[in-house]
């Protein structure tokens, strides 16, 4: 796998450098510490991920209870969220993440609740849309339904298995 270029390692140090900021402001935070995470090494996914948009990985063989910041390998971040358009967006991640290499590792309640402390709410709002732009931008066929114009971009035709969820129509397939 290609590591991140030298730009894309700036971008991440000083995405990391303010989500670290942030955090270190929040109430929520305040019992932990917080400095480990400078050390976290933190990459990119594929570039064609459509579905994740980050990952905080640990060695193989770790077990649920050493799960943490000292143990962790990497965090890697969807290379598209480097961009400005998606800056707060990328800090939302960036934080979720960190509370995982924290020790956080289910998405239960309390992840939840953490994740919601984030002052940044509107941010978390821009994950669906960060996930459609990434489907269309990798989407080499578009699913159209000629009932109601929807159109669902794919990466394969549907060879006319599936029908529209509005209409119950097939769905037609364009090659783009």
């Amino acid at each position: 796998m290609v590591g991140p270029n030298k730009s894309q390692i700036i971008l991440l140090e000083d995405l990391r450098d303010f989500v670290i900021n942030v955090m270190l402001d929040m109430k929520i935070w305040q019992d932990y510490d917080l400095q480990p995470l400078r050390r976290i090494n933190l990459g990119l996914l594929r570039k064609n991920a459509t579905r994740k948009h980050g990952v905080a990985k640990w060695p193989k063989g770790i077990t649920i209870h050493e799960l943490g910041v000292h143990n962790i390998e990497i965090i890697e971040l969807h290379p598209e969220l480097l961009g400005k358009k998606w800056s707060a967006y990328a800090a939302y991640v960036l934080h979720h993440e960190f509370i995982h290499a924290l020790g956080f590792v289910k998405h239960d309640s309390l992840f939840r609740s953490i994740e919601r402390a984030w002052p940044g709410r509107e941010a978390a709002k821009l994950a669906s849309k960060f996930t459609e732009y990434l489907c269309k931008k990798s989407a080499k066929w578009l699913w159209v339904c000629s009932g109601c114009d929807t159109e669902i971009p794919r990466k394969k035709p549907s060879n006319g298995r599936y029908k529209c969820k509005k209409c119950l129509v097939v769905l037609n397939d364009i090659k783009l």
